[in-house]
């Protein structure tokens, strides 16, 4: 029998060479979406407000001058079973990007919507201005047709 501090020993040999040799092959593999290759696509739209369901996937929101929705999607992966998924149904745009299983990918996502809309990120009033967390208070600014910030006069109003 094998006493036991030789068998902890040898337990502890193998964590200590696993571990860097883990983290080694970890480091490359690493993905990076702002070096992908961007894939573009627009969606007719007429509605006054936009909720826009991101799943928490860093998502640039911007007003532009365009009478549709155009997002543009960077996407990375090396590992895993490719989940992606844009669709706007109603006033609903669903952008999904990821990976499931033993995964190693990367996202995000660029959304043009026109001036005028109300733009709502995950339910929450939002700044257009391609920050990834809602505007405290339900978002109070508005952008004009030359993107300067003012107050808001309707309910109507694009949130800047």
């Amino acid at each position: 029998m094998v006493p036991r501090s030789n068998r902890t020993t040898g337990f502890r040999l193998v964590a200590v060479s696993v571990g860097p040799l883990a983290a080694l092959v970890l480091t490359g593999c690493s993905v990076d979406a702002k070096s992908a290759e961007p894939a573009v696509k627009t969606f007719p739209f007429t509605g006054r407000t936009l909720n826009v369901k991101t799943h928490e996937i860093p998502a640039d929101l911007v007003a532009t001058d365009r009478k549709d929705i155009k997002v543009t999607r960077w996407f990375d992966a090396k590992s895993g079973k490719k989940k992606l998924r844009w669709e706007l149904t109603g006033q609903t745009l669903d952008l999904e990007a990821g990976c499931t299983g033993l995964a190693i990918c990367d996202a995000r996502f660029k959304v043009e919507v026109p001036r005028g809309v109300t733009v709502l990120r995950d339910g929450a009033k939002t700044d257009l201005n391609g920050g990834a967390k809602p505007t405290p208070n339900g978002g109070a600014k508005t952008a004009s047709h030359d993107g300067a910030k003012t107050a808001p006069h309707s309910k109507d109003h694009t949130p800047a």
